[in-house]
């Protein structure tokens, strides 16, 4: 079992960063490919970016490719998702999933999610 605790949203004006994290407990985080999801109101959730478990491989969403960064350190058994120039549009709950996906785009391919932290992006 596999427990997610995200943290580092908040509320933050268009064009400036957020660095969200994501910290799982058990020993064996550093074998499960992490992912990003979000969530905006009235919307399905959808994939933000992913990163094998060696870090080797990132994937991610076009709407956030050359803004967001995704990293894993297996030694504090956390990920976190840097978020830069941020829209109104990036205005969502971020959800962290941990999993073996061989579709890391795919939310459904991953075993465990956290309960998500609020990003909120004014104009």
């Amino acid at each position: 079992q596999v427990h997610l605790v995200e943290s580092g949203g908040g509320l933050v004006q268009a064009g400036g960063s957020l660095r969200l994290s994501c910290t799982a407990s058990g020993r064996v985080f550093m074998i499960y490919d992490m992912g990003w999801f979000r969530q905006a109101p009235g919307k399905e959730r959808e994939f933000v970016a992913a990163i094998r478990w060696s870090g080797s491989s990132t994937s991610y969403a076009d709407s956030v490719k050359g803004r967001f960064t995704i990293s894993r350190d297996n030694g504090k058994n956390t990920v976190y998702l840097q978020t830069n120039s941020l829209k109104p549009e990036d205005t969502a709950v971020y959800y962290c999933a941990a999993g073996r996906p061989l579709d890391m785009t795919n939310r459904g391919a991953y075993d465990y999610s956290g309960q998500g932290t609020q990003v909120t992006v004014s104009s």
